[in-house]
């Protein structure tokens, strides 16, 4: 059976964006150590697409560039690339090279790394050089490969840091093309261990939207998968959020795509949210619901479930809209 493209690219960057620091601590632990996770890191989204300006879009979705504190009190600046493309990339160390210096300019203390998901097991690009007339560069960059974790599956199996899982979606979501049932097969025992490993209900809830984001489905295996989980969850007394979640995320794949349907687009969003908050808190004051109905903005909204799912109050959830005011 065919399967849908996966969204690899996306997945990543938002995984990243989430969990930078069990990111580092996972695949580059002597970059985490640098790094006093006490402070507070920041993503900078408009100044990495200053520095891959003039990349194309598909070159530069998933990059993400952070500011960080070190322990010894300075600042730092971490770009990170994600590569996760079959073919061969004979470009990709002199973009890595490029976009460092870049970087390098604005803040100079910089360092890039690089996530090899691709399929090539001797595609190992880890240095950019070059020599002309006397004048010389060598950049070196650290490299994680993915599937150099297919020998470690008991490891991450047993491992409680959500990139563990992720790894695990990545390289099974790579080994199921076109094998639409093995892949629900793999994507329901993932799924089903995340309530098993004694994740928190915020981060089962994340690392499930990843997953399902990742693991693409055709539309009556994804049916099926959907009522599978949702007889587990109400067997586990959990909370039951997939079909919500899943169509929150059609509306973000859909955005921009298909003229004409934008205001459908929203109402999924606002329902999205709202009924995340009837779920966890079990009634939504008629006001709020009138702010978070009254919205128009895909991006807004978004933000607003990211709330929805992880905040500890709706009193909480309340203050933090009206505190932002209701974008249109």
């Amino acid at each position: 059976m065919t399967t849908p493209n996966a969204n690899y690219d996306t997945t990543w960057k938002e995984a990243i964006e989430e969990y930078l620091d069990p990111f580092l601590s996972f695949f580059f632990p002597q970059v985490h150590d640098l790094v006093d996770w006490t402070r507070e890191h920041q993503s900078l989204d408009k100044e990495l697409q200053q520095i891959t300006a003039t990349a194309s879009a598909g070159e530069r979705e998933a990059d993400k560039l952070f500011q960080v504190w070190r322990r010894n009190g300075e600042q730092a600046y971490i770009l990170i690339h994600i590569e996760v493309q079959s073919q061969e990339d004979a470009e990709f160390t002199e973009r890595m090279y490029i976009y460092h210096y870049r970087s390098f300019d604005i803040h100079k203390k910089v360092i890039s790394l690089a996530i090899l998901g691709d399929e090539r097991r001797n595609w190992r690009p880890h240095s950019y050089s070059y020599e002309l007339g006397g004048c010389s560069v060598n950049f070196q960059f650290p490299t994680a490969k993915l599937l150099d974790y297919e020998s470690q599956w008991e490891t991450l199996a047993l491992s409680l840091n959500p990139f563990a899982i992720l790894v695990m979606a990545h390289l099974k979501t790579k080994a199921t093309i076109g094998k639409g049932a093995e892949r629900e097969e793999w994507k329901w025992n993932l799924v089903r261990n995340l309530y098993e490993r004694g994740y928190t209900e915020t981060d089962i809830i994340k690392l499930f939207r990843l997953l399902d984001w990742m693991m693409t489905l055709p539309e009556a295996l994804q049916q099926s998968f959907d009522t599978k989980l949702k007889r587990y969850q109400e067997e586990r007394k959990m909370p039951i959020l997939s079909n919500i979640e899943r169509r929150a995320m059609e509306a973000g794949r859909q955005e921009g795509r298909q003229e004409g349907r934008q205001e459908g687009l929203l109402q999924n969003a606002r329902e999205a949210v709202l009924e995340v908050l009837e779920v966890r808190f079990n009634q939504v004051p008629p006001s709020l619901s009138a702010m978070v109905n009254q919205i128009e903005d895909i991006s807004a909204l978004k933000q607003l479930l990211q709330r929805a799912i992880s905040i500890s109050s709706i009193a909480e959830f309340q203050q933090f809209v009206e505190s932002t005011g209701t974008p249109d």
